[in-house]
């Protein structure tokens, strides 16, 4: 298995691990595809041969809101002083192996800005250990309850580059 850039002969994998991995907040093929097409530079896949084992879309976003689940965007907003981390999601027979920690990597070595999520499933803790930390953000209170209890706004600071 590795990881390399999501195209659109991948979408149908895509869908299919966000089934098993997300079963209670489905979004439709036209989602992943629209934010593949606004933002390919971001959107990976962990492949087998030509099989999807685990995908990772990330797209510049403003810090504080979350996108809509299951909605196309229909462009990016101007105002974007962040990435958000739409999903990272491996089939059960993927996790495990170190291979969540490598998509991130992928995804930190190109962006240096902060780093949005809304961590869902119990997962906080994995997200503590990528260097996220919760956002108490009462405005979002409302859309985060639509996420289960559990969900929780993160965000990773902007990496800092120390200079020789």
């Amino acid at each position: 298995m590795r990881w390399r850039a999501m195209t659109a002969d991948d979408l149908d994998g895509v869908v299919a691990v966000a089934a098993i991995a997300f079963p209670d907040h489905p979004e439709g093929r036209a989602c992943f595809a629209e934010r593949l097409a606004l933002c390919p530079g971001l959107c990976f896949v962990l492949a087998e041969g030509s099989r999807v084992r685990g995908y990772l879309i990330a797209y510049p976003w403003p810090l504080g809101e979350i996108p809509p689940l299951d909605t196309l965007l229909g462009s990016l907003p101007e105002a974007r002083d962040t990435y958000y981390l739409h999903d990272l999601a491996l089939l059960p027979e993927a996790r495990g192996q170190g291979q969540a920690a490598a998509g991130l990597a992928m995804l930190f070595a190109r962006v240096a800005a902060p780093i949005a999520l809304v961590s869902v499933n119990d997962s906080a803790a994995f997200w503590r250990a990528q260097g996220f930390a919760e956002a108490d953000r009462p405005d979002l209170r409302r859309k985060l309850a639509s996420y289960g209890a559990d969900a929780r706004y993160m965000v990773r600071p902007a990496r800092v580059t120390i200079g020789h």
